[in-house]
């Protein structure tokens, strides 16, 4: 060996023992501290808190001890970490906003929901809760394995008895290596039904199990948005859900909106939610609040949010979920240990392996009793030979020597076990008397019972449930309290179970203003023929139903906007409001952003290949793409067409490949061409040229022009016309097209095109915002190259500024030749089926 040899250095391979190391490191994380078991839903720094406790004697029924005493018992005998991660766990077990039923009962400043830390361990003081008894009921009968502690000096528990399902119950978090736990509590009583319902019926189902159990329950209540991600996490393991807020619109007698905030999500901050309003008010992201404050007391919580007299509160509140932790996600992972390995479980799964414990627990329970019944039972046996022979026992007694001599001769004068000797030397004399044999006898007989009953309970599985059943519904009797957390209809963001909604015919409307609303088409139907109709709407006097349609609560609705995007809800997601209500502003419904809005609605029953939608924007470029592109829309929208910089979407129309298109200009050109021209392609291309604008030209209308229909012309100066389709003949895609009017100063530049018959009317919005009804067949059907004729008498300096072509309206005879002007709200008639744009 050289001198330079070191015999104490061991040569390794580095990257070796990297892995190695790191794995085994990784193990210990994983099974030693950040995932909870199964069976008891704890992680061993939990465990190892409420087995000090207990072995403490710092139960329930006893005085609070400091919390510095129990953090020391833990760090010395079972959990060789920090003190404060000790102390942190064991607070976090006594908070109210953190553990659904609480497992420590805390004595001093445990923290709060705004995110105060709990005073120092020297300062506050703890003992076991009731419920958390349950957990360590048993222990003491053999009911579980231990296991050395980290240096060998001491004993703690593999796992606890849990004898209710804490998994579920109270949750867990904890992120390991490689790998996270996040399962959220549910309500107790809830669980304990789905364990009594898996004990009943092995093979019932996860659906038939959610009927049980609906739902995680918060500590700190709020609202669930659906039931599409719970039942998600429920069969897969892993599900994502939204929480909302618990709140309240109230009215003062001023008029004035005020939220009321009762509730928040599980782990939100109450301070940070408050300082992020406040911040989103300054930086004027947020604007209608006036004023805002905390008003929580020991009687709850209460968080007053005013509202500015002009602003919608529901708008606000919309815009507050959207951007603050009034409205959150959780990521549920029902990530935990099973035989020492972490493992991906359903909800039937979670319920399965708590109760196969709790077989082992009333199992080993019962063996226990079964064994100390047999002792004491083989005990009293020699008793009674004594007491049989009792002259005999005090002679052998009386003439033996020593206490060895006397046990002996007693063993085998008797046939007699040590066991049984020692106990008739051990007996007092005052267990001669009459009444203390007849005692002896009594229980005697009592444990043969007993240990006939325990080894049937030993020897049936079904008596073994039955006792599983008994036991879990007395602590559902003791501890059982109502849900916290509402599961409500999730809206645009949750799809509801659509087998639970009827499937009806519905008519769906949107104004001008934005407010939509469903309503049963039976409000329509009911009406006689030729009437006016009845009033659709109580819209204001600036505000009208611009599209209208027929469609079934189960369809797809397509909203597009000017900014290139598509949202979609489902028929059934649309507010139900009475005839005359406005309805829910759009924005509300959607994700909207500032200055976006719908220009068209289409109602889609089955998404198929050989159907079209056919899009055009501003600078006249077309797309054609599959109606199939947009099956799968999220919950914020999607690109429906890639716009260019300054660029915006004019219309969009649902076609069947066959149809003529045409696109008409602000400089009063026109063109018309086969849809089949332009190609079918992707949802995000952005098209080709669908018509060539001269300069300082615009597209201002697309429209599917079919037989028999005329060309609508209306222009900034109140002129308009109407020209029959057959002048305009077809030509290619992307060219200059034919001029559709002579467009001079007196009449001004073109607003809008588009395709009518004469059983529409056509409404009139000017810049002043003055409403203008007309039937389109009142409108002079004249020559595609001509002026047009003055449709309305508008005031200096005003101008038309939209136009929009909508359901007829039947007039009454007392509305005969009563003059255009009209300021009333729109009304409807039988059977509507339009889907105009907003232009």
């Amino acid at each position: 060996m050289s001198e330079t040899q070191n015999p104490q250095v061991k040569e390794i391979n580095i990257s070796h023992e990297m892995r190695t190391s790191f794995l085994d490191y990784a193990m210990s994380v994983i099974v030693s501290r950040a995932l909870p078991d199964v069976r008891d839903g704890l992680k061993p720094v939990h465990r190892r808190i409420l087995y000090a406790m207990n072995d403490l004697g710092m139960t329930s029924d006893k005085a609070f001890k400091k919390s510095a005493r129990i953090v020391g018992e833990v760090i010395g005998k079972y959990h060789p970490h920090g003190d404060t991660a000790v102390y942190d766990s064991m607070v976090r077990m006594a908070q109210d906003f953190n553990f659904r039923y609480m497992l420590v009962e805390g004595h001093g400043n445990f923290g709060s929901v705004d995110g105060d830390p709990a005073a120092a361990m020297r300062y506050t003081e703890a003992r076991m809760s009731k419920i958390s008894m349950e957990l360590i009921r048993d222990i003491n009968k053999d009911t579980i394995d231990y296991r050395d502690n980290y240096d060998g000096s001491e004993r703690e528990p593999v796992v606890l008895p849990a004898r209710f399902p804490n998994l579920l119950v109270n949750g867990a978090a904890g992120i390991a290596v490689g790998m996270a736990t996040n399962i959220p509590p549910h309500q107790l009583g809830e669980v304990i039904d789905g364990v009594l319902a898996v004990s009943r019926d092995s093979d019932i189902t996860i659906s038939e199990l959610m009927e049980i159990i609906p739902g995680p329950d918060f500590p700190t209540g709020g609202q669930i948005l659906g039931r599409s991600g719970i039942r998600k996490a429920y069969e897969t393991g892993r599900g994502s859900i939204t929480i909302r807020a618990k709140v309240e619109i109230e009215t003062k007698s001023n008029g004035k909106e005020v939220i009321i905030v009762r509730e928040l999500p599980y782990q939100v901050n109450k301070a940070k939610l408050i300082e992020k309003i406040a911040e989103l008010v300054r930086d004027k992201k947020i604007e209608g609040i006036t004023d805002l404050r905390d008003e929580s007391d020991r009687n709850g919580m209460r968080m007053v949010i005013e509202v500015r007299k002009d602003a919608n509160a529901n708008v606000l509140l919309n815009n507050l979920y959207k951007q603050t932790a009034l409205q959150t996600s959780f990521g549920i992972n029902l990530l935990a240990l099973v035989d020492g390995q972490p493992k991906v479980l359903n909800l039937k799964q979670c319920l399965y392996y708590y109760l196969e414990h709790q077989k082992v627990v009333i199992r080993r329970r019962t063996a226990f009793e079964l064994r100390k019944a047999e002792a004491r039972a083989h005990i009293l046996e020699g008793l009674r030979i004594a007491l049989d022979h009792l002259d005999a026992v005090i002679t052998l007694i009386r003439n033996s020597q020593t206490t060895e001599i006397a046990k002996n001769g007693l063993m085998e004068q008797f046939s007699l076990s040590e066991k049984q000797a020692q106990a008739i030397l051990d007996m007092r004399l005052q267990r001669l008397t009459g009444l203390e044999r007849e005692k002896i006898e009594e229980e005697y007989q009592g444990l043969i019972a007993l240990i006939a009953e325990l080894k049937a309970i030993l020897a049936d599985d079904e008596k073994v449930l039955d006792i599983i059943r008994e036991e879990l519904t007395e602590i559902k009797e003791r501890f059982n309290d109502k849900r916290r957390t509402d599961i409500v209809a999730g809206g645009i963001e949750m799809i509801e179970d659509e087998d639970l909604i009827p499937r009806e015919n519905i008519i769906i409307t949107l104004t001008h203003n934005g407010y939509i609303k469903r309503l049963p088409i039976s409000t329509y139907r009911s009406q006689k023929r030729g009437g006016r109709g009845i009033q659709g709407m109580g819209t204001n006097e600036d505000d009208f139903v611009e599209h209208l349609l027929t469609t079934s609560t189960h369809d797809t609705i397509l909203y597009f906007t000017n900014k290139g995007k598509v949202y979609r809800t489902k028929g059934y997601e649309i507010p139900e409001y009475s005839r005359t209500a406005k309805g829910l502003p759009i924005i509300n419904l959607l994700g909207i952003e500032k200055g976006e809005w719908v220009k068209a609605i289409i109602p889609v029953e089955e998404f198929v290949d050989d159907w079209y939608l056919f899009f055009t924007t501003k600078e006249g470029v077309s797309k054609r793409s599959p109606l199939s592109s947009f099956a799968n829309i999220r919950n914020n929208g999607l690109i429906a067409v890639g716009l260019r910089e300054e660029d915006e979407l004019i219309s969009v129309r649902l076609t069947d490949g066959t149809k003529d298109i045409m696109i008409g200009t602000k400089n009063g050109m026109l063109i018309r061409f086969k849809e089949e021209d332009v190609r079918s392609m992707g949802r995000t291309a952005s098209g080709v040229k669908g018509i060539t604008l001269g300069e300082d030209d615009e597209v201002v209308g697309m429209e599917i022009l079919d037989e028999n229909m005329d060309v609508l012309m209306v222009t900034k100066n109140g002129y308009g016309k109407r020209t029959p389709e057959s002048e305009y003949r077809l030509q290619s895609r992307g060219g200059k097209g034919l001029k559709t009017g002579n467009i001079t100063d007196k009449n001004g530049q073109v607003v809008a095109v588009k395709a009518v018959t004469t059983e529409n009317d056509l409404m009139i919005i000017t810049g002043a915002g003055v409403l203008i009804r007309m039937s389109i067949s009142d409108i002079s059907q004249i020559g595609r190259n001509t002026q047009g004729v003055k449709l309305i008498r508008l005031a200096e300096n005003e101008y038309v500024a939209t136009v929009a072509v909508v359901e007829k309206e039947e007039p009454s005879e007392d509305d005969v030749d009563s003059g255009v002007e009209e300021n009333t709200p729109e009304t409807l008639v039988e059977t509507p089926e339009i889907d105009e744009n907003k232009e």
